[in-house]
């Protein structure tokens, strides 16, 4: 998802708080789907290493089915877009894999926490949620005071970065 299609068709679609409205796409079936456009500036979508190499990895395995298809894709769009860098030069206001981030729903008023993980890790009691999952996908590599935009069964969500309340780079786990 990272390589974001800003075209019809694209499955997601992200702005800055400030940014631009929002602009719907629709799949062949005709319904509404997940959409996101690049935040900021391209370059500032950030990606570490460790994490791109394990993401490709898990692009590549066997353990994905067709029914992760259109997240693969996704995923794998998004990995070439963003601006790689070292584990240590991560900044600290971008999520990661395994790191922990406070949302707001903006229409709800509602604050959430997220756990972005790898498919084995996922346990949404916990709110940890699978790197494959729109959301987990469309979180990755942005900024706190970014905005998440997309297509839920009752519409349209946008989910404001409020707070990264744990990124393993930050905190010297860059093993995880």
């Amino acid at each position: 998802m990272r390589s974001m299609r800003n075209e019809p068709g694209s499955t997601l679609y992200c702005e800055q708080f400030e940014g631009a409205g929002v602009v719907p796409n629709q799949s062949e079936e005709g319904f509404m789907k997940p959409a996101r456009k690049k935040s900021r500036l391209k370059d500032q979508l950030v990606i570490s290493s460790f994490d791109k190499q394990r993401l490709v990895k898990l692009l590549r395995s066997n353990d994905t089915t067709a029914e992760d298809r259109e997240e693969l894709q996704d995923l794998t769009d998004e990995i070439e877009r963003g601006a790689e860098v070292q584990p240590h030069e991560i900044p600290p206001d971008v999520v990661t894999m395994n790191s922990s981030v406070r949302v707001t729903d903006l229409e709800a008023g509602t604050s959430h926490v997220y756990t972005i993980v790898f498919p084995s890790d996922v346990d949404y009691e916990k709110g940890k949620i699978s790197i494959l999952a729109p959301l987990g996908t469309a979180l990755l590599g942005y900024h706190v005071g970014d905005v998440v935009n997309w297509r839920m069964p009752r519409g349209l969500r946008q989910l404001r970065i409020d707070e990264i309340i744990y990124q393993p780079e930050s905190a010297g786990d860059y093993h995880l």
